[in-house]
């Protein structure tokens, strides 16, 4: 009976983790094409998708414009009249600029209140990314969303503008065109965005808001969306991350809240060659449908006028309720209720002689060896990983391909350590003693959550969670075999909201956050502990974590190479010093393979090239360097305008005339340049603000179909002679007839999130 009720709990929780994962996106199987033309359909959705990224279509490409004139095609075909809202515009964090063609459209409401504004770009990564995700996903949402929405034939209160944005990627350039340009813009009071950062996994709500978020919360709960996903801890991760979305930009400049809607999951596809159509997860696709139909529903009659607040709410997922909500203010109450309750169990415990405090002693031991050797084991076995498998380094956003494998296999190795600690050194303990650490521990993460990240104030449900059983432990007398069936049932919402984080943090930063899974492991089991605890050496459940964690790290370490389904990124450029008549081939990868040694050989040379280095994500330095011949490749002309000094500014009127297709311009400072002003077609980049870089860049001007030349417009202390650096990029070097290259195989793909298969014209400009 013993071992039954073991088995029950066991199936107890991997039930409950299983639920916490399901509750989130809706399922394929359970979905039935209906011939509803009120409904969203799935088939009309892929039809679109399948349709525009059927090759990379980045600012400045020539499928830029198809995807352009489909889009626009078919919102007339809806009866709604279409506008491209051509406008320069630029980013100050990126340092970017472009002409941005913004898609538009607008469904007139019945009343005169403030408009809602559906969002999302169509705009794909440069160079090589299909964007069938990001943001391809978004864009049929959208579009199959606001037919299915028009058939009903009936008018909605509020107007529904439908911005699908241009140059997201460069630096939510569109977003801001729109913005600070368009007149629509400051009708706009609430603005859904769909968005994904990867080609799966379930949809994450996150709110932009630059006030309090009760209001926001409580209307997005009277939606009804069937599938709500989400945390209030989410947009505080959000917030810290490299990546904004064009949401950001209707917060930041127009003080307009909205939500948006992102999936993560199979983040290796993210950006890369494999942002397919074919890849695309259809139950993620499913969920963006069930956001839009029914917040597009409700928030398209409901009053958009004031959606401030003056209360911040905590939020998450919670069995049975969807979102469970709570205001922040109640995190204080909470903290002091359970400190409370935690001491008055303390002090029954030690009356009757439930605790010994040589037993806490030795529970607080346990915990924190845990912690360490989990924690320190996670973190230092991902780092020898990537010495054992180098070309996992060559996957940028860190999330390779068997990373799922990897969490599993992490999982199980943490678990079986702490089931090795706990068995073996701790098993003659009381249960109650080793409760006393963990809560402990909790009751402080808590309390800094209180001060330093109250959108944690959730964090607060598994000590409560936990201070019942024990409680059960010190008053109650329960037979040994109902006690893992009890524990666990009242362990649920613990299991239920954390179980989806161990999986969160690694995906969507990276495997390098291993280490953060394991702290939650930590923390998560030192409270459902009780459910397993026994006195008898041997632990079955310790054994089966042993041979699991065996099995999840062979079945990484076989599927640790690369395939047609999973390809390799390598890269390959070409770059060309005008000024010293030289040229030289580089490579972003750290492993050579047979595409880059076609160039850099078996001993490749490490020499760094530092100028023709563009600006990336991630800071990427070429590992790779070889000189070549110089093929002479066509370099901008640049025409002097006008060159003056008024008061103690000199200023330069510049035009770069691109000789060639050119995608991109940057240019960088030699030596330390503080501009007053920059100005790229009419834009200026800084605000007017002083700027001063030191060998760094200062502009990217990203070329769009319309841009021929840039009017560039600087000015600076007279006293200064600048150097500029000129990098003219193209991504045209497999195109290109002066090179002649053996082409990737099919289990290859150009690197993403770095300058790739460019060519790369580098002059310096002194004036």
């Amino acid at each position: 009976m013993k071992f039954a009720s073991k088995l029950i709990s066991i199936f107890i929780i991997i039930a409950t983790i299983y639920w916490g994962f399901s509750d989130m996106k809706p399922s394929l199987s359970s979905y039935n094409e209906s011939t509803d033309k009120t409904t969203f359909s799935l088939n009309n959705a892929l039809h679109h998708l399948k349709k525009i990224t059927q090759k990379a279509h980045h600012v400045g490409s020539d499928e830029h414009t198809i995807v352009q004139k489909y889009l626009v095609n078919e919102l007339e075909k809806l009866g709604l009249e279409t506008q491209i809202q051509k406008q320069v515009a630029s980013n100050e964090k990126w340092l970017a600029v472009t002409t941005t063609e913004n898609i538009i459209a607008r469904i007139k409401g019945s009343e005169s209140g403030k408009a809602l504004l559906l969002l999302t770009h169509y705009d794909s990564s440069q160079h090589s990314s299909l964007g069938a995700s990001d943001a391809g996903s978004g864009v049929v949402t959208i579009l199959e969303g606001i037919r299915a929405f028009l058939a009903k034939n009936q008018q909605p209160k509020n107007d529904i503008i439908i911005l699908i944005s241009d140059a997201e990627e460069l630096g939510l350039l569109g977003a801001k065109a729109f913005v600070t340009k368009h007149d629509w813009a400051k009708d706009v009071g609430l603005v859904l965005n769909f968005e994904a950062r990867g080609s799966g996994g379930a949809s994450y709500m996150l709110m932009e808001t630059n006030g309090k978020n009760s209001s926001l919360i409580q209307e997005f709960l009277e939606a009804k969306p069937n599938y709500p996903a989400a945390n209030s801890l989410m947009y505080s991760v959000y917030k810290m991350l490299p990546n904004d979305t064009d949401l950001t930009v209707f917060r930041e400049q127009g003080d307009i809240n909205g939500f948006n809607f992102a999936f993560i999951g199979d983040h290796f596809d993210y950006h890369t060659a494999q942002d397919s159509y074919e890849r695309l997860d259809r139950e993620s696709l499913l969920h963006q449908a069930d956001y839009l139909e029914t917040t597009l529903n409700y928030f398209s009659n409901s009053d958009l006028s004031n959606l401030n607040s003056n209360e911040d709410y905590v939020y998450v997922n919670f069995p049975f309720k969807g979102l469970l909500t709570f205001p922040f203010s109640w995190i204080n109450y909470l903290l002091i209720a359970a400190i409370l309750l935690f001491f008055v169990l303390l002090f029954f415990g030690i009356s009757l002689n439930k605790f010994s405090l040589s037993g806490i002693g030795k529970g607080f031991l346990a915990f924190l060896l845990s912690l360490i050797l989990c924690v320190g084991i996670s973190f230092g076995l991902w780092r020898l990983l990537l010495i054992i498998h180098p070309h996992y380094q060559d996957m940028l956003h860190g999330f390779t391909y068997n990373g799922y494998q990897y969490i599993i296999a992490f999982s199980f190795l943490n678990l079986w350590i702490l089931f090795k600690i706990y068995n073996r050194f701790f098993k003659e303990q009381k249960t109650t003693d080793l409760l006393i650490a963990p809560i402990t521990f909790w009751i402080i993460i808590n309390a800094l959550v209180l001060f330093y990240l109250p959108g944690a104030g959730f964090f607060i449900i598994p000590i409560f969670c936990a201070l019942l059983i024990l409680s059960i432990l010190v008053f109650m007398s329960l037979k040994e075999k109902s006690k893992p069936i009890l524990f666990a049932i009242l362990s649920i919402p613990t299991i239920y909201i954390f179980a989806p984080m161990v999986k969160l943090f690694p995906v969507g930063l990276g495997l390098k956050n291993l280490f953060i899974s394991a702290i939650f492991i930590v923390l998560i089991f030192g409270l459902i502990f009780p459910i397993f605890h026994q006195k008898k050496r041997k632990n079955r459940l310790q054994t089966i974590f042993g041979f699991l964690t065996i099995i999840f790290f062979g079945m990484a370490t076989y599927n640790s190479g690369f395939s047609v389904d999973k390809k390799k990124p390598n890269s390959l450029v070409y770059i060309q010093n005008n000024d010293t008549n030289s040229a030289s081939f580089g490579t972003y990868n750290k492993k050579i393979d047979a595409y880059t040694e076609q160039i850099f050989g078996e001993n490749p040379s490490t020499e760094k090239k530092n100028n023709a280095e563009t600006k990336s994500k991630y800071n990427t330095r070429f590992n790779y360097i070889k000189k070549t011949e110089n093929r002479n490749i066509a370099s901008a002309l640049i025409t002097t305008q006008i060159d003056t000094l008024i008061g103690e500014e000199r200023v330069l009127d510049l035009i770069i005339t691109p000789q060639r297709k050119v995608h991109k311009i940057e240019l960088k400072t030699e030596g330390k340049v503080t501009f007053t002003s920059i100005c790229a077609n009419g834009i200026y980049l800084n605000d007017k603000k002083p700027l001063t870089k030191e060998n760094k860049s200062f502009l990217i001007y990203h070329l769009g179909n319309s841009d021929k030349q840039i009017h560039l417009s600087l000015s600076f202390d007279k006293m200064v002679n600048p150097t500029i650096l000129m990098n003219e990029i193209s991504y045209d070097l497999l195109k290109n007839p002066a090179f002649n290259f053996r082409p990737r195989n099919e289990e290859m793909m150009p690197m993403p999130f770095v300058t790739n298969d460019a060519i790369i014209c580098v002059q310096k400009l002194t004036f």
